[in-house]
């Protein structure tokens, strides 16, 4: 509640400033700046389902490429070290870029602006999520792998009733860290037209030579989101944790 105070007092104190400042583009109370303002807030659909999407493909993804580096096969190890460590080093903007430009031409398959965005976020926060699914699984106690044996569990039902459940709650702060993380990385995919809040933005610059206003609004959406999306997860750790007491 503090921070949402704080938010809106910070709105306050920059739609009071005078001087040059050219806040009737994005003023609620006149024609012409309500409707900048919808123009901006309508990129929010596809920030949030662009981020939504990756994130959950890229936990996916991430999970299966963990497997491999607990297994006691060097080859396997080597696969999961070797993709984290190449997918690691590739900035995400770059990797925009190629999956947008580059693998219609590799795969002659025409990429939306949504999927190539979607591909390239997903694929980039797989590695980091491969790092902390391997982590939370390496911290359940051995004890937990004895115990599923003595009751004749094979490998895939110790991790998905055993393992997993308590892994997961342990890496859930980290999970959510990812999520916003994705959510702020989307601003980027705006370089090859995704309509998201940053184009938006972008694209209102251009016609009314504003930047500061309109960044400044631009910063205070993805505030609100974040703070939102963080409370979220906040709430859904301390509801997990309740219920393993």
């Amino acid at each position: 509640m503090k921070k949402i105070i704080v938010l809106g007092a910070l709105a306050l104190l920059l739609s009071s400033c005078s001087g040059n400042w050219g806040w009737y583009v994005v003023d609620p109370t006149l024609p012409k700046g309500l409707i900048n303002l919808k123009f901006l807030i309508s990129g929010l659909y596809y920030t949030v389902l662009l981020s939504v999407t990756a994130i959950l493909i890229s936990v996916v993804v991430g999970l299966l490429v963990a497997l491999p580096g607990l297994s006691p096969n060097k080859y396997l190890r080597g696969f999961n070290r070797v993709y984290v460590e190449i997918i690691r080093a590739i900035p995400i903007l770059v990797l925009i870029l190629w999956v947008y430009y580059g693998l219609p031409q590799i795969s002659g398959y025409t990429i939306s602006v949504f999927w190539a965005g979607v591909i390239a976020l997903a694929l980039s926060d797989s590695a980091f999520e491969a790092e902390i699914f391997r982590a939370g699984i390496q911290s359940i106690d051995k004890g937990q792998y004895e115990a599923s044996h003595t009751i004749s569990l094979n490998y895939v039902d110790t991790m998905r009733f055993i393992i997993l459940p308590q892994a997961i709650r342990r890496i859930l702060p980290a999970l959510g860290n990812q999520l916003v993380y994705m959510l702020k990385m989307s601003s980027l995919v705006s370089v090859v037209g995704m309509q998201e809040l940053t184009r938006k933005a972008n694209e209102l610059v251009v016609t009314e030579y504003r930047p500061l206003e309109i960044y400044t609004v631009l910063l205070l959406e993805y505030l609100a989101l974040i703070l939102v999306v963080s409370a979220i997860v906040r709430w859904f750790e301390n509801k997990m944790n309740t219920d393993q007491r």
